[in-house]
């Protein structure tokens, strides 16, 4: 395979190191950031880990006071391939010399220029070792990957703490199953494992299901009731779609967070907590905090520890696996021994996985039903999400309810969660493939329109596997 220009063979920034067939370790070339020119000329920041960030917020690892870089301006990542600038959508752009670029490789010596500030990147002779479990699974999550066991590695040694988690990735990528692992791996497995979906409460109610009311606070409120946090006691509490919550709400978690105390919807009395805090979004919470949607101090109150979910497209050499497990406990409750043919492991492993692990697991699900026997061929495997779904201007003419035409055409079957996601991405691709046609491929006019920055439009297309759609500046 063909690499990307600007890299060394002899000197990758990112090594995995085998013990035979099996990755053992991998060792991370140590670099430093120079700041050259600008506010904070002489500013240093070394990258002893495989993603650093800068700009002018405080969640980022070298914070700059230029006024003209962006909250979070631009990111660098470690990979066999090197080392990887990339914009993260800032308003006035990342240059190398006269070029403003959106991703590139970074050589020795090489100085890039945000804002008014020039920066430097510097190579160290210093190697970091990152771990990798020995272990291909982390509670009920699985996965031989070199990413997942360097995932695996940093949660047993997290999950007996009591430290605050931050999980992040696409929809489908096993966060919920993440935070539950925690949980079994902590001293409170015991106690209560109590989850709140940020994104399906109504934002009237949401302050009452997490912090619990009064008897009489508010219409409706007929009895004293318990929240979230008070249910959660001396256990763990999961916050999924912690990016769905109100901004005006965010003062008040963060409060409980930093105090482990809090009062009632209409009380006066302060009630402590003693709660682990597991924290899930699909979102990305640092352009969030760029916007102003999200709190900068509450996102690193959650972020003590960030784990970052890759989707299963990345993590291709574990689709087989995790099909296998599916299809032996399918085969289990039937009293089967199910098994693939070589065609239908052929399919799966070529798939995109839009859905990630959640779709595998449907996917599997639904080919055991219709399958003739024990063995699973490509004919019984059906894909969703290939079929496209309708343009927004053919949907209006579903005689005005074209909601629970949709609703009922995509979620049978499903529970509520994924049918809302299933209905949230047809959605997404309708519009973005709208928007675009209507700007003529022009993604700054498009992400203007639509009140998103490019980069995130960027990795919008990208997830709903629409990079084909020819875009130019």
């Amino acid at each position: 395979m063909a690499k990307p220009p600007g890299l060394y063979d002899d000197d990758p920034a990112l090594t995995t190191i085998f013990d035979g067939p099996r990755p053992t370790v991998r060792h991370l070339r140590k670099s430093k950031l120079v700041v050259t020119s600008g506010p904070d000329s002489g500013k240093e920041v070394e990258i002893s880990k495989p993603t650093v960030t800068g700009g002018r917020s405080i969640i980022n690892d070298l914070v700059l006071s230029d006024k003209a870089i962006s909250g979070s301006h631009f990111e660098i990542s470690a990979g066999e391939n090197g080392y990887h600038l990339r914009d993260l959508g800032s308003t006035n752009g990342v240059f190398c010399g006269d070029l403003r670029v959106q991703d590139v490789y970074l050589k020795p010596g090489m100085s890039f220029r945000v804002g008014h500030t020039d920066v430097r990147f510097q190579k160290t002779d210093e190697i970091v070792e990152i771990a990798l479990s020995k272990r291909d699974s982390f509670d009920k999550v699985i996965g031989a990957s070199v990413r997942m066991r360097e995932i695996f590695a940093t949660l047993e040694k997290v999950a007996p703490s009591e430290l605050t988690v931050l999980v992040t990735g696409e929809t489908g990528t096993g966060k919920e199953m993440i935070a539950r692992g925690i949980h079994t791996g902590s001293p409170r497995a015991h106690k209560p494992f109590v989850v709140l979906d940020c994104g399906a409460i109504p934002k009237d109610l949401i302050e009452s299901t997490l912090f619990g009311h009064e008897k009489g606070s508010f219409t409706g409120a007929v009895g004293q009731h318990h929240g979230c946090f008070e249910q959660a006691h001396s256990g763990t509490i999961f916050l999924d779609e912690i990016g769905e919550l109100d901004v005006n709400l965010q003062p008040k978690l963060l409060r409980v967070l930093e105090n482990r105390e809090l009062k009632r919807v209409g009380g006066d009395r302060v009630i402590k907590i003693d709660v682990r805090v597991v924290a899930a979004t699909n979102r990305d919470l640092r352009q969030m905090v760029n916007l102003g949607t999200f709190r900068e101090d509450l996102y690193f109150r959650l972020s003590v520890i960030h784990v970052e979910m890759p989707p299963l497209r990345e993590r291709k050499d574990d689709v087989q696996s995790l099909a296998d497990v599916f299809l032996k406990d399918i085969g289990a409750r039937r009293g089967l021994q199910m098994q693939f043919a070589p065609d239908a492991t052929g399919m799966l492993i070529t798939h995109n996985w839009p859905g990630n692990v959640r779709e595998l697991k449907n996917v599997i699900e639904r080919a055991a039903s219709l399958c003739e026997g024990p063995i699973v061929r490509r004919a019984d495997l059906m894909f969703n999400r290939d079929a496209s779904p309708p343009r927004a201007s053919e949907s209006s003419h579903h005689s005005g309810n074209t909601g629970s035409i949709a609703v009922g055409e995509m979620t049978p079957g499903l529970d509520f969660k994924e049918a809302k996601q299933r209905v949230v991405d047809s959605f997404e691709v309708a519009y973005l493939k709208a928007l675009l046609e209507r700007h003529e491929g022009n993604i700054t006019r498009s992400a203007q329109e639509a009140g998103l920055t490019r980069y995130h439009l960027r990795e919008l297309l990208k997830r709903h596997g629409l990079t084909n759609i020819p875009l130019k500046e």
